[in-house]
């Protein structure tokens, strides 16, 4: 049976995705998924005609009766635009959006009031403090109402594009280290312990040489047996074997104490005796954190101390790392919540946390810094939904 145009360009697309790259499939995906808005008023009709105005943009629209309710679809569904009225019984708008932001997951979330009786002047710049990103006053435009709406979800989307080239590029970087780490092992690591073996040979005939040349075979073997350790110690920072072999625990204790050893800083880990196992791409991610945290110490804070805390119970697992040093500067402390300010290693630590669910805080002043990262604990009979935990909940 012979095809007619459309089939055939169906078909041809569909040969075109087997061959597209899966960045780009997830890409494709992020644009074409409907996005969730939700819709909050106290009064159903309202609800109904938020949802005639915006039904034509073809999105998930989620019509909720109060802030509590609000809160309890936030949690538990990505939500790219928050349309809320401002008067509702109980806790108002203003509050419920204070307590959207005050958590540490939705302080981006954008936030439109919609109001037809806290219209001034005065009560729009109430809403922007809370976070606000627009004020809509009723009566609604649809027109209007539809284009704010349209602009925030493409703006949804793009930012989950890039939070897929975020996440694709930590795990290419990982096995990218992995890589390298595993050829200088068996190649250069190699080759010197072949060289080491030769200087071993040529050291015991040593005697038929003239002193100034036996002085140099021994400072050969001396700089060759440095250079391996060093690609050792490159090796394992790289990627920790440990890590793969016998879990976080001991591959924390390995690096900590090499790392007081080769910075001079003393450096303790406390760490439960009886670790859960947890899934490779957490420990390989709470590993980079408290590599980093020790690395930022020793560069920037001028500490003789740090300390390293890991506690774990049924809700959550969180991670402390705390020096003593001269702390962050308030200037750098100011653009921490700001999106794309900060510096590449925490952005790299945000964004590792973010894509197991956790979170990351920074507490600093000119007695010290302490970073703290918090990660949901998914136990193997647990549902598949993220059980969410801030700081709040320990």
């Amino acid at each position: 049976m012979q095809r007619g145009p459309a089939s055939s360009v169906k078909c041809l697309r569909a040969l075109q995705l087997q061959w597209l790259p899966s960045g780009f499939l997830e890409f494709k995906r992020a644009m074409d998924d409907r996005i969730n808005i939700l819709m909050v008023d106290d009064q159903p009709g309202k609800l109904l005609t938020y949802e005639a105005m915006l039904g034509e943009l073809g999105e998930n629209l989620i019509k909720v009766h109060s802030g509590m309710e609000a809160l309890e679809h936030l949690l538990k569904t990505d939500i790219a635009l928050v349309l809320m009225d401002v008067s509702m019984p109980g806790m108002d708008g203003f509050e419920t959006a204070q307590m959207i932001h005050d958590h540490p997951r939705f302080q981006n979330t954008p936030i439109v009031f919609v109001s037809g009786i806290h219209v001034t002047d005065l009560d729009r710049l109430k809403g922007y403090q809370h976070g606000a990103v627009d004020y809509v006053s009723v009566p609604v435009v649809p027109e209007l109402l539809r284009a704010k709406v349209k602009v925030f979800a493409e703006l949804h989307r793009k930012t989950h594009q890039l939070e897929a080239l975020n996440a694709q590029m930590t795990v290419l970087q990982d096995e990218e280290r992995r890589r390298i780490a595993r050829e200088l092992h068996d190649s250069v690591g190699q080759l010197l312990a072949a060289i080491s073996m030769n200087s071993v040979l040529v050291e015991a005939e040593s005697h038929k040489l003239s002193p100034e040349a036996a002085r140099r075979v021994s400072e050969n073997a001396a700089m060759v047996d440095d250079a391996s350790r060093q690609i050792r110690t490159i090796s394992h920072l790289l990627h920790p074997p440990l890590l793969d072999e016998v879990g976080l625990a001991s591959a924390l204790r390995w690096y900590v104490e090499g790392f007081s050893e080769r910075s001079k800083i003393d450096a303790k880990l406390d760490i439960p005796q009886t670790f859960a196992s947890l899934s490779k791409e957490m420990e390989l991610s709470i590993f980079r954190v408290v590599q980093e945290c020790l690395t930022n110490i020793h560069r920037h804070a001028g500490s003789p101390t740090a300390e390293i805390r890991i506690i774990q119970d049924d809700a959550c697992l969180r991670v402390e790392i705390e020096d003593a040093g001269k702390g962050i500067p308030p200037e750098k402390q100011s653009t921490f919540g700001a999106l794309g300010r900060t510096g590449v290693g925490l952005r790299g630590m945000r964004e590792r946390l973010r894509q197991l669910g956790g979170t990351l805080q920074i507490q600093s002043n000119g007695h010290g810094t302490r970073v703290t990262a918090i990660l949901p604990v998914i136990s193997a009979t647990a549902a598949p939904a993220v059980r969410e935990v801030t700081s709040r909940s320990l």
